[in-house]
Protein backbone atom coordinates (compact mmCIF):
# COMPACT_ATOMS: atom_id res chain seq x y z
CA UNK A 1 0.00 0.00 0.00
CA UNK A 2 1.86 3.39 -0.91
CA UNK A 3 0.76 6.34 1.37
CA UNK A 4 0.28 9.76 -0.58
CA UNK A 5 2.26 12.31 2.15
CA UNK A 6 1.94 16.08 1.47
CA UNK A 7 3.81 18.73 3.11
CA UNK A 8 2.23 21.36 4.99
CA UNK A 9 3.40 23.47 1.97
CA UNK A 10 1.53 21.57 -0.65
CA UNK A 11 -1.27 21.72 1.73
CA UNK A 12 -1.53 25.26 2.15
CA UNK A 13 -1.91 25.50 -1.43
CA UNK A 14 -4.32 23.09 -1.92
CA UNK A 15 -6.15 24.65 0.52
CA UNK A 16 -6.11 28.08 -1.17
CA UNK A 17 -6.93 26.56 -4.36
CA UNK A 18 -10.18 25.02 -2.72
CA UNK A 19 -11.10 28.66 -1.60
CA UNK A 20 -10.25 30.82 -4.48
CA UNK A 21 -12.92 28.07 -6.46
CA UNK A 22 -15.62 28.53 -3.48
CA UNK A 23 -15.10 32.21 -3.67
CA UNK A 24 -15.82 31.96 -7.20
CA UNK A 25 -18.81 29.73 -6.75
CA UNK A 26 -20.35 32.03 -3.79
CA UNK A 27 -18.63 35.61 -3.15
CA UNK A 28 -18.63 36.70 -6.37
CA UNK A 29 -22.43 35.89 -7.12
CA UNK A 30 -23.34 37.66 -3.92
CA UNK A 31 -20.74 40.74 -4.61
CA UNK A 32 -22.85 41.22 -7.83
CA UNK A 33 -26.42 40.97 -6.38
CA UNK A 34 -24.53 43.41 -3.73
CA UNK A 35 -23.87 45.83 -6.96
CA UNK A 36 -27.82 45.33 -8.46
CA UNK A 37 -29.07 46.03 -5.00
CA UNK A 38 -27.20 48.96 -5.27
CA UNK A 39 -27.65 50.15 -8.67
CA UNK A 40 -31.75 49.75 -8.12
CA UNK A 41 -31.41 51.86 -5.45
CA UNK A 42 -29.73 54.84 -7.61
CA UNK A 43 -31.90 57.68 -8.40
CA UNK A 44 -35.57 58.19 -7.62
CA UNK A 45 -36.76 54.68 -6.91
CA UNK A 46 -39.88 52.52 -5.78
CA UNK A 47 -41.40 49.24 -6.36
CA UNK A 48 -43.63 50.67 -8.43
CA UNK A 49 -43.47 54.04 -10.58
CA UNK A 50 -44.94 56.46 -8.04
CA UNK A 51 -45.61 58.75 -10.43
CA UNK A 52 -48.31 57.64 -11.50
CA UNK A 53 -52.18 58.69 -11.35
CA UNK A 54 -51.48 61.97 -9.15
CA UNK A 55 -48.75 63.98 -11.29
CA UNK A 56 -49.13 65.29 -14.55
CA UNK A 57 -46.72 66.08 -17.57
CA UNK A 58 -49.24 67.97 -19.67
CA UNK A 59 -51.40 70.41 -18.07
CA UNK A 60 -52.52 72.23 -21.19
CA UNK A 61 -54.37 69.42 -21.95
CA UNK A 62 -56.29 69.47 -18.45
CA UNK A 63 -60.29 71.77 -18.25
CA UNK A 64 -61.15 72.53 -15.55
CA UNK A 65 -64.99 73.72 -14.47
CA UNK A 66 -65.43 77.37 -14.36
CA UNK A 67 -64.51 78.97 -10.99
CA UNK A 68 -67.67 79.01 -8.78
CA UNK A 69 -66.16 80.84 -5.54
CA UNK A 70 -63.82 83.54 -4.56
CA UNK A 71 -60.91 83.33 -2.37
CA UNK A 72 -59.73 87.15 -1.79
CA UNK A 73 -58.12 89.43 1.38
CA UNK A 74 -57.26 87.93 4.64
CA UNK A 75 -58.81 84.36 6.10
CA UNK A 76 -58.77 84.88 9.40
CA UNK A 77 -60.96 82.02 10.89
CA UNK A 78 -60.57 78.40 9.81
CA UNK A 79 -61.63 77.54 6.88
CA UNK A 80 -62.18 74.09 4.40
CA UNK A 81 -62.21 74.15 0.64
CA UNK A 82 -64.33 71.63 -0.97
CA UNK A 83 -63.78 69.44 -4.00
CA UNK A 84 -67.23 70.12 -5.02
CA UNK A 85 -66.48 73.83 -5.63
CA UNK A 86 -63.73 75.22 -7.81
CA UNK A 87 -61.99 78.41 -6.25
CA UNK A 88 -59.93 81.69 -7.72
CA UNK A 89 -57.56 83.13 -5.74
CA UNK A 90 -57.80 86.89 -6.51
CA UNK A 91 -55.07 89.17 -5.09
CA UNK A 92 -52.93 88.68 -2.44
CA UNK A 93 -54.31 85.95 -0.16
CA UNK A 94 -53.63 86.05 3.49
CA UNK A 95 -54.14 83.32 6.11
CA UNK A 96 -53.35 84.70 9.00
CA UNK A 97 -54.14 85.23 12.99
CA UNK A 98 -53.33 81.72 14.03
CA UNK A 99 -55.97 80.54 11.33
CA UNK A 100 -56.02 76.90 9.44
CA UNK A 101 -56.72 76.65 5.82
CA UNK A 102 -58.08 73.11 4.93
CA UNK A 103 -58.28 71.63 1.32
CA UNK A 104 -60.35 68.23 0.46
CA UNK A 105 -58.80 66.43 -1.84
CA UNK A 106 -59.16 66.80 -5.64
CA UNK A 107 -60.14 70.80 -4.80
CA UNK A 108 -58.80 73.17 -7.72
CA UNK A 109 -58.44 76.15 -7.03
CA UNK A 110 -57.32 78.90 -9.91
CA UNK A 111 -54.73 81.79 -9.17
CA UNK A 112 -56.49 85.02 -11.22
CA UNK A 113 -53.83 86.36 -13.78
CA UNK A 114 -55.26 89.81 -13.87
CA UNK A 115 -54.84 90.73 -10.28
CA UNK A 116 -51.39 88.37 -10.03
CA UNK A 117 -52.94 86.32 -7.91
CA UNK A 118 -50.88 84.33 -4.82
CA UNK A 119 -51.88 82.29 -1.43
CA UNK A 120 -49.70 82.95 1.51
CA UNK A 121 -49.92 81.26 4.92
CA UNK A 122 -48.67 83.67 7.67
CA UNK A 123 -46.48 82.77 10.72
CA UNK A 124 -48.62 81.12 12.96
CA UNK A 125 -51.14 79.67 10.60
CA UNK A 126 -51.29 76.05 8.77
CA UNK A 127 -52.19 74.54 5.64
CA UNK A 128 -54.12 71.10 5.93
CA UNK A 129 -53.54 70.46 1.76
CA UNK A 130 -53.67 66.55 2.17
CA UNK A 131 -54.84 65.05 -1.92
CA UNK A 132 -54.50 61.45 -2.51
CA UNK A 133 -52.89 59.44 -5.00
CA UNK A 134 -55.93 59.19 -7.24
CA UNK A 135 -57.35 62.59 -6.30
CA UNK A 136 -54.48 65.60 -5.84
CA UNK A 137 -55.14 69.14 -5.20
CA UNK A 138 -54.30 71.16 -7.89
CA UNK A 139 -53.44 74.90 -7.87
CA UNK A 140 -52.92 76.14 -11.15
CA UNK A 141 -53.53 79.46 -13.80
CA UNK A 142 -57.37 81.04 -14.73
CA UNK A 143 -56.31 81.73 -18.17
CA UNK A 144 -57.51 80.35 -21.37
CA UNK A 145 -54.07 80.19 -22.62
CA UNK A 146 -52.00 78.91 -19.97
CA UNK A 147 -47.95 80.28 -19.49
CA UNK A 148 -45.09 80.05 -16.88
CA UNK A 149 -45.93 82.86 -14.22
CA UNK A 150 -49.51 83.27 -14.95
CA UNK A 151 -49.99 83.87 -11.38
CA UNK A 152 -48.25 84.34 -8.31
CA UNK A 153 -47.47 80.93 -6.26
CA UNK A 154 -47.96 79.44 -2.85
CA UNK A 155 -45.91 80.98 0.46
CA UNK A 156 -46.12 79.04 3.72
CA UNK A 157 -43.96 81.19 6.36
CA UNK A 158 -43.10 79.60 9.72
CA UNK A 159 -40.84 80.27 12.95
CA UNK A 160 -37.95 78.17 12.97
CA UNK A 161 -34.41 79.51 12.63
CA UNK A 162 -32.59 80.87 9.44
CA UNK A 163 -29.43 82.81 9.57
CA UNK A 164 -30.91 85.91 8.14
CA UNK A 165 -30.41 89.15 9.72
CA UNK A 166 -32.67 91.36 10.56
CA UNK A 167 -36.59 91.73 10.18
CA UNK A 168 -36.91 88.60 7.38
CA UNK A 169 -39.54 89.47 4.96
CA UNK A 170 -40.61 87.91 1.62
CA UNK A 171 -42.16 90.65 0.18
CA UNK A 172 -40.34 91.23 -2.54
CA UNK A 173 -41.73 88.15 -4.03
CA UNK A 174 -45.00 90.25 -4.94
CA UNK A 175 -45.66 91.72 -7.67
CA UNK A 176 -48.16 94.38 -6.03
CA UNK A 177 -48.46 94.41 -2.01
CA UNK A 178 -50.27 96.73 0.04
CA UNK A 179 -48.00 98.35 2.78
CA UNK A 180 -50.29 96.97 5.70
CA UNK A 181 -49.88 93.45 4.51
CA UNK A 182 -45.80 93.25 4.47
CA UNK A 183 -45.74 92.62 8.40
CA UNK A 184 -47.99 89.26 6.82
CA UNK A 185 -44.65 88.22 4.86
CA UNK A 186 -42.64 87.68 7.97
CA UNK A 187 -41.01 84.86 9.16
CA UNK A 188 -38.07 82.92 11.11
CA UNK A 189 -38.15 82.71 15.01
CA UNK A 190 -36.28 79.57 17.56
CA UNK A 191 -38.99 77.03 16.87
CA UNK A 192 -37.08 74.39 14.88
CA UNK A 193 -40.10 71.79 16.07
CA UNK A 194 -43.00 73.71 15.17
CA UNK A 195 -45.63 72.37 12.48
CA UNK A 196 -46.78 74.69 9.83
CA UNK A 197 -49.51 71.51 8.32
CA UNK A 198 -49.37 69.42 5.23
CA UNK A 199 -48.53 69.91 1.99
CA UNK A 200 -49.29 66.19 0.29
CA UNK A 201 -50.29 64.99 -3.31
CA UNK A 202 -50.36 68.67 -4.60
CA UNK A 203 -49.55 70.08 -7.91
CA UNK A 204 -48.95 73.62 -8.36
CA UNK A 205 -48.89 74.89 -12.37
CA UNK A 206 -47.76 77.86 -14.24
CA UNK A 207 -46.93 80.06 -11.02
CA UNK A 208 -43.93 82.17 -10.47
CA UNK A 209 -45.10 85.50 -11.52
CA UNK A 210 -43.03 88.42 -12.43
CA UNK A 211 -42.87 90.73 -9.09
CA UNK A 212 -40.58 93.21 -10.76
CA UNK A 213 -38.52 93.67 -13.66
CA UNK A 214 -35.27 92.15 -12.75
CA UNK A 215 -36.88 89.20 -10.04
CA UNK A 216 -40.12 86.23 -10.73
CA UNK A 217 -41.36 84.74 -7.68
CA UNK A 218 -41.87 81.30 -6.92
CA UNK A 219 -44.03 78.48 -7.47
CA UNK A 220 -44.14 77.21 -3.85
CA UNK A 221 -41.64 79.26 -0.79
CA UNK A 222 -41.08 77.53 2.28
CA UNK A 223 -39.40 79.53 4.83
CA UNK A 224 -38.49 78.62 8.16
CA UNK A 225 -40.59 75.71 8.63
CA UNK A 226 -39.81 73.76 11.34
CA UNK A 227 -39.58 69.55 11.22
CA UNK A 228 -43.32 68.78 12.10
CA UNK A 229 -44.75 70.05 8.69
CA UNK A 230 -45.23 67.58 6.43
CA UNK A 231 -44.25 67.86 2.63
CA UNK A 232 -44.31 65.39 0.21
CA UNK A 233 -45.89 64.14 -3.43
CA UNK A 234 -45.74 67.77 -4.58
CA UNK A 235 -45.09 68.57 -8.14
CA UNK A 236 -44.26 72.03 -9.67
CA UNK A 237 -44.77 72.30 -13.40
CA UNK A 238 -43.73 75.64 -15.67
CA UNK A 239 -42.89 77.79 -12.92
CA UNK A 240 -41.52 80.68 -14.20
CA UNK A 241 -39.44 81.63 -10.89
CA UNK A 242 -38.01 78.72 -8.82
CA UNK A 243 -39.72 75.54 -8.62
CA UNK A 244 -39.22 74.98 -4.84
CA UNK A 245 -37.79 78.11 -2.66
CA UNK A 246 -36.42 76.39 0.85
CA UNK A 247 -35.61 79.33 3.09
CA UNK A 248 -33.94 78.39 6.50
CA UNK A 249 -35.56 75.84 8.63
CA UNK A 250 -35.84 72.22 9.68
CA UNK A 251 -37.72 70.94 6.99
CA UNK A 252 -37.96 67.56 5.17
CA UNK A 253 -39.25 66.31 2.14
CA UNK A 254 -39.72 64.01 -0.05
CA UNK A 255 -41.11 62.50 -3.36
CA UNK A 256 -40.62 65.88 -4.82
CA UNK A 257 -41.20 66.95 -8.75
CA UNK A 258 -39.84 69.77 -10.14
CA UNK A 259 -41.11 69.97 -14.23
CA UNK A 260 -39.79 72.42 -16.67
CA UNK A 261 -39.24 75.10 -14.44
CA UNK A 262 -37.15 78.47 -15.74
CA UNK A 263 -35.65 79.36 -12.49
CA UNK A 264 -33.95 76.06 -10.53
CA UNK A 265 -35.61 73.51 -9.03
CA UNK A 266 -34.95 72.97 -5.53
CA UNK A 267 -33.27 76.16 -4.12
CA UNK A 268 -32.03 75.86 -0.37
CA UNK A 269 -30.86 79.44 1.49
CA UNK A 270 -30.63 81.26 4.55
CA UNK A 271 -29.56 78.21 6.88
CA UNK A 272 -32.13 75.98 5.64
CA UNK A 273 -31.57 72.53 7.59
CA UNK A 274 -32.90 70.33 5.03
CA UNK A 275 -33.04 66.40 3.69
CA UNK A 276 -34.54 65.71 0.24
CA UNK A 277 -35.42 61.78 -0.54
CA UNK A 278 -36.78 60.37 -3.83
CA UNK A 279 -37.04 63.50 -5.42
CA UNK A 280 -37.15 64.81 -9.29
CA UNK A 281 -36.07 67.29 -11.47
CA UNK A 282 -36.44 67.22 -15.30
CA UNK A 283 -35.08 70.95 -17.03
CA UNK A 284 -35.69 71.99 -20.23
CA UNK A 285 -33.20 73.81 -22.09
CA UNK A 286 -35.92 76.09 -23.98
CA UNK A 287 -37.33 77.23 -20.85
CA UNK A 288 -34.61 77.90 -18.81
CA UNK A 289 -33.46 80.80 -17.27
CA UNK A 290 -30.66 82.26 -19.59
CA UNK A 291 -28.50 83.84 -16.37
CA UNK A 292 -28.27 79.93 -15.38
CA UNK A 293 -30.99 77.80 -13.80
CA UNK A 294 -30.02 74.88 -12.03
CA UNK A 295 -31.38 71.91 -10.66
CA UNK A 296 -30.25 72.16 -6.72
CA UNK A 297 -29.25 74.99 -6.07
CA UNK A 298 -27.66 75.18 -2.29
CA UNK A 299 -26.16 78.35 -0.81
CA UNK A 300 -26.08 79.67 2.67
CA UNK A 301 -26.74 83.46 1.75
CA UNK A 302 -26.37 86.04 -0.97
CA UNK A 303 -24.88 88.59 0.59
CA UNK A 304 -22.38 88.12 3.35
CA UNK A 305 -23.43 91.48 4.92
CA UNK A 306 -26.97 90.37 5.64
CA UNK A 307 -26.15 86.57 7.28
CA UNK A 308 -25.21 85.61 11.04
CA UNK A 309 -21.80 83.78 11.28
CA UNK A 310 -22.34 82.68 14.17
CA UNK A 311 -25.92 80.31 13.20
CA UNK A 312 -25.56 77.46 11.45
CA UNK A 313 -25.18 77.57 7.93
CA UNK A 314 -27.69 75.81 5.54
CA UNK A 315 -26.61 71.90 5.28
CA UNK A 316 -28.69 69.75 2.69
CA UNK A 317 -28.37 65.68 2.53
CA UNK A 318 -30.06 64.79 -0.99
CA UNK A 319 -30.31 60.78 -1.39
CA UNK A 320 -32.12 58.31 -4.37
CA UNK A 321 -32.57 62.10 -6.48
CA UNK A 322 -32.48 62.06 -10.12
CA UNK A 323 -31.81 65.45 -11.99
CA UNK A 324 -31.97 65.48 -15.81
CA UNK A 325 -32.09 67.74 -18.89
CA UNK A 326 -34.86 66.93 -21.30
CA UNK A 327 -32.93 67.29 -24.78
CA UNK A 328 -33.07 65.78 -28.20
CA UNK A 329 -29.97 67.52 -29.01
CA UNK A 330 -27.99 67.76 -26.14
CA UNK A 331 -24.40 68.53 -27.43
CA UNK A 332 -26.27 70.95 -29.52
CA UNK A 333 -27.79 72.71 -26.59
CA UNK A 334 -24.84 72.97 -24.64
CA UNK A 335 -22.54 74.40 -27.10
CA UNK A 336 -25.79 77.27 -27.57
CA UNK A 337 -25.35 77.70 -23.89
CA UNK A 338 -28.93 76.60 -23.09
CA UNK A 339 -27.62 74.32 -20.95
CA UNK A 340 -25.73 74.68 -17.55
CA UNK A 341 -24.83 72.83 -14.46
CA UNK A 342 -27.20 70.73 -12.97
CA UNK A 343 -25.99 71.80 -9.16
CA UNK A 344 -24.89 74.86 -7.53
CA UNK A 345 -22.92 74.76 -4.03
CA UNK A 346 -22.64 77.92 -2.64
CA UNK A 347 -19.78 79.13 -0.05
CA UNK A 348 -20.26 78.03 4.10
CA UNK A 349 -22.89 75.66 2.97
CA UNK A 350 -22.77 71.68 3.68
CA UNK A 351 -24.27 69.15 1.07
CA UNK A 352 -24.25 65.71 0.58
CA UNK A 353 -25.95 63.71 -2.23
CA UNK A 354 -25.90 59.96 -2.17
CA UNK A 355 -27.32 56.90 -4.45
CA UNK A 356 -28.44 59.42 -7.16
CA UNK A 357 -28.44 60.30 -11.25
CA UNK A 358 -27.36 63.19 -12.77
CA UNK A 359 -27.83 62.81 -16.11
CA UNK A 360 -27.66 65.06 -19.48
CA UNK A 361 -25.82 68.55 -18.11
CA UNK A 362 -22.89 70.64 -19.08
CA UNK A 363 -21.21 69.74 -16.20
CA UNK A 364 -22.85 67.92 -13.57
CA UNK A 365 -21.25 69.85 -10.39
CA UNK A 366 -20.34 73.44 -9.45
CA UNK A 367 -18.45 74.67 -6.79
CA UNK A 368 -18.04 78.64 -5.67
CA UNK A 369 -15.03 80.53 -6.46
CA UNK A 370 -15.08 81.70 -2.83
CA UNK A 371 -15.04 78.00 -1.42
CA UNK A 372 -10.94 77.04 -1.03
CA UNK A 373 -10.85 73.34 -2.54
CA UNK A 374 -8.99 71.73 0.65
CA UNK A 375 -9.79 68.81 2.56
CA UNK A 376 -11.61 70.64 4.98
CA UNK A 377 -13.91 71.76 2.35
CA UNK A 378 -14.38 69.19 0.29
CA UNK A 379 -15.33 66.97 3.54
CA UNK A 380 -18.68 69.08 3.51
CA UNK A 381 -19.55 68.29 0.06
CA UNK A 382 -19.79 64.99 -0.62
CA UNK A 383 -20.92 62.83 -3.29
CA UNK A 384 -21.33 58.91 -2.93
CA UNK A 385 -22.71 56.00 -5.35
CA UNK A 386 -23.46 58.82 -8.10
CA UNK A 387 -24.38 57.96 -11.30
CA UNK A 388 -22.87 60.43 -13.34
CA UNK A 389 -24.12 60.29 -17.30
CA UNK A 390 -23.91 62.43 -20.47
CA UNK A 391 -22.18 65.52 -18.77
CA UNK A 392 -19.42 67.43 -20.32
CA UNK A 393 -17.10 67.23 -17.31
CA UNK A 394 -18.38 66.18 -13.60
CA UNK A 395 -17.33 68.60 -10.69
CA UNK A 396 -15.86 71.30 -11.65
CA UNK A 397 -14.80 74.71 -9.39
CA UNK A 398 -16.50 78.49 -10.68
CA UNK A 399 -14.96 79.85 -13.71
CA UNK A 400 -12.08 77.52 -13.76
CA UNK A 401 -12.04 74.43 -16.74
CA UNK A 402 -9.59 72.80 -15.52
CA UNK A 403 -11.17 69.69 -12.75
CA UNK A 404 -8.62 67.20 -12.19
CA UNK A 405 -8.06 67.46 -8.81
CA UNK A 406 -11.63 67.35 -8.55
CA UNK A 407 -12.39 64.67 -10.70
CA UNK A 408 -9.63 62.50 -8.92
CA UNK A 409 -10.89 63.42 -5.58
CA UNK A 410 -14.51 62.23 -6.64
CA UNK A 411 -13.48 59.37 -8.71
CA UNK A 412 -11.85 57.48 -5.27
CA UNK A 413 -13.39 54.38 -4.89
CA UNK A 414 -14.82 54.89 -1.80
CA UNK A 415 -17.14 57.39 -3.18
CA UNK A 416 -18.10 54.37 -5.49
CA UNK A 417 -19.28 56.80 -8.17
CA UNK A 418 -20.21 55.57 -11.68
CA UNK A 419 -19.74 57.73 -14.76
CA UNK A 420 -21.13 57.21 -17.99
CA UNK A 421 -22.31 58.82 -21.90
CA UNK A 422 -25.98 57.33 -22.59
CA UNK A 423 -28.29 58.62 -24.03
CA UNK A 424 -31.41 58.52 -21.82
CA UNK A 425 -33.33 56.05 -23.62
CA UNK A 426 -31.18 53.63 -22.59
CA UNK A 427 -31.13 54.50 -19.22
CA UNK A 428 -34.19 54.94 -17.79
CA UNK A 429 -37.19 52.87 -18.08
CA UNK A 430 -40.16 55.31 -20.03
CA UNK A 431 -40.09 58.79 -21.05
CA UNK A 432 -43.15 59.20 -22.86
CA UNK A 433 -44.75 62.41 -21.60
CA UNK A 434 -48.18 61.29 -20.83
CA UNK A 435 -46.74 58.44 -17.69
CA UNK A 436 -42.99 58.84 -18.00
CA UNK A 437 -40.87 56.43 -15.31
CA UNK A 438 -37.67 58.29 -14.57
CA UNK A 439 -36.38 55.56 -12.88
CA UNK A 440 -33.60 53.72 -13.95
CA UNK A 441 -33.53 50.46 -16.04
CA UNK A 442 -32.53 47.55 -14.30
CA UNK A 443 -28.82 46.85 -14.51
CA UNK A 444 -27.89 50.32 -16.07
CA UNK A 445 -25.26 50.93 -13.25
CA UNK A 446 -24.23 47.65 -12.70
CA UNK A 447 -23.25 46.53 -16.49
CA UNK A 448 -21.26 49.64 -16.12
CA UNK A 449 -19.29 48.47 -13.01
CA UNK A 450 -18.80 44.94 -13.92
Amino acid sequence: MTLNIITQTQYTKKLLAIMKQLYKLFLVPLLMFGSLSAQEQMGIIGANNWLRNWTEFNPKQINYNESSHILAGDITEDVTLLKKNTYVLEGNVFVTNGAVLSIEPGTVILGDTKSKASLTIAKGSAIIAEGTETDPIVFTSNATVKKAGDWGGLIVLGDATTNKLGNNTVSSYYPNIDAADVMKTAFGGENNDSNSGIIKYVRVEYAGKKSNINKSSNAIVLAALGSNTEVDHVMVSYSAGNSFNIMGGHLDIHSMVSFKSKGNDYKFNYGANSNVHNSLAVRSPYISDTNGSRCLLVLSYNKESEVDFSKKGTNVFAKNITLLTDSKSLDSDINMGLVKEAVYVGNNTELEVSNSVISGFKSAVIISEKTDIVDENLSKIRFNNMHFNNCRGNIFVEYNSNNQNLEKWYSNPTFNNAYAQSNHNETFIKLDTNRPDYRLKPNTVLALKQ
